[in-house]
């Protein structure tokens, strides 16, 4: 059976709320918690080495407020925080990427350290390397050029022009993280490309489109899904205005011979969205630049509670093909009992910040047992990571090396 988990393993260590995680992932993971309990900044934290690989690090950190605001605050605080990822791309070969980012003054910032592995699927595949410490950069023997290395920037970049470092530096740069906006989705949209959803599904119109040119049966599953979550709707297409495009659905009412059509702008919150995550799952069906990951934010929000169990089963169907992460608070969404104890990540809160790891023995037994469902167990306040005493420190967890 085919395996679409393109990252493995993630670690961090002193980002936003998160002291130090060490989890593995699969092709379908929930990330559970309450409000406030630190869910987004794991994702965030992926998001951000997308965004620093794809504009610049000096970019991400600002969007995010700076390094003061990403790197962990506490007593005496860190001086640095680091991220590291094991992959493995669609050919098979694997590795891991990490870096280490500290202040060099007050609002400034330098890449410490960054390091990044990609071998063959073979026993005796070449493995390609390269390593930065404190400026100065090295590769292994089998990569035919060390790239060039800046203490303010990613050296990934200048490395994706070698053919070795190619292909992971355009997976990590094209993972897609959502958190959907309705009111963007409403408005008129101009066009583009569509080759990836925006973050707040401001180019749905031209994604939608560009399906239904290139991949019309991922188009066919989207409508497949909407109608079910959004009964009496029928179908969606994109639909130019002047020189702008919006969304237009066709749905069904009563006592009229044909689908009547309705703009976006005449359509709720919970079918917007349920639409733009459908689009999220389905995109890669047609798109050249393929997205390997797909993080939503709370899919469920704005949705009926009755459209749980559809959501649920859209997400485990692309994730055939994608790797879907997913955050949520909802019981709705998690009173399942096809829900996998290895697919679920509880995240909680403690005395400022985010531990983040498996259910812990108790929660993993009730499940076990059929003694209740996840939705249950979050409803109970049962769901809790499984601690790890040895890795409780950042200091402990290894960004580098094996």
């Amino acid at each position: 059976m085919k395996d679409a988990t393109f990252i493995r393993r993630v670690i961090l260590r002193n980002y936003k709320s998160i002291e130090s995680c060490d989890v593995r992932l699969r092709s379908l993971v929930f990330l559970v918690g309450q409000n406030g309990a630190g869910k987004s900044n794991f994702l965030d934290a992926l998001r951000f080495v997308s965004d620093a690989l794809s504009n610049s690090l000096e970019r991400a950190l600002r969007d995010r407020g700076g390094i003061n605001e990403v790197r962990r605050r506490s007593g005496g605080g860190p001086t640095h925080f680091g991220i590291r990822i094991d992959f493995v791309l669609p050919d098979s070969q694997s590795g891991h990427y990490a870096f280490l980012v500290g202040p060099r003054s007050r609002a400034s910032f330098l890449v410490q350290s960054e390091e990044c592995v990609v071998r063959g699927p073979e026993a005796l595949s070449p493995e390609y390397s390269f390593r930065v410490r404190a400026g100065v950069v090295t590769a292994s023997a089998s990569t035919s050029v060390v790239p060039a290395a800046a203490d303010d920037r990613l050296s990934l970049f200048s490395a994706s022009g070698l053919p070795e470092f190619r292909g992971v530096y355009d997976a990590l740069a094209r993972m897609s993280f959502y958190n959907l906006n309705p009111d963007r989705m409403r408005d008129l949209q101009p066009p583009d490309a569509g080759e990836r959803l925006a973050r707040d599904g401001s180019n749905l119109a031209s994604v939608l489109d560009q399906l239904a040119r290139e991949a019309p049966e991922a188009k066919q599953r989207v409508e497949h899904y909407l109608t079910r979550i959004a009964p009496g709707v029928s179908g969606v297409q994109a639909k130019v205005i002047g020189p702008k495009e919006t969304v237009e659905f066709r749905q069904l009412v009563p006592g009229a011979r044909e689908p009547w059509r309705f703009l976006a702008a005449n359509m709720s919150d919970g079918t917007l969205r349920g639409l733009g995550i459908l689009v999220a799952l389905y995109q890669t069906g047609g798109s050249r630049a393929r997205v390997g990951l797909v993080g939503i934010e709370e899919p469920e929000m704005a949705l009926h509670p009755a459209a749980a169990h559809v959501l649920l089963e859209s997400l485990r169907e692309a994730s055939a093909d994608t790797q879907v992460l997913v955050t949520s608070h909802s019981p709705d969404l998690l009173d399942d009992a096809t829900l996998e104890i290895p697919e679920l990540l509880a995240v909680v809160a403690d005395q400022g910040g985010t531990n983040i790891g498996p259910l812990d023995e108790l929660a993993r037994a009730k499940l076990r047992d059929r003694m209740c469902t996840p939705g249950e167990l979050l409803r109970l306040g049962e769901m809790r990571p499984e601690l790890m005493p040895q890795r409780a420190a950042a200091e402990q967890l290894e960004l580098f090396g094996e």
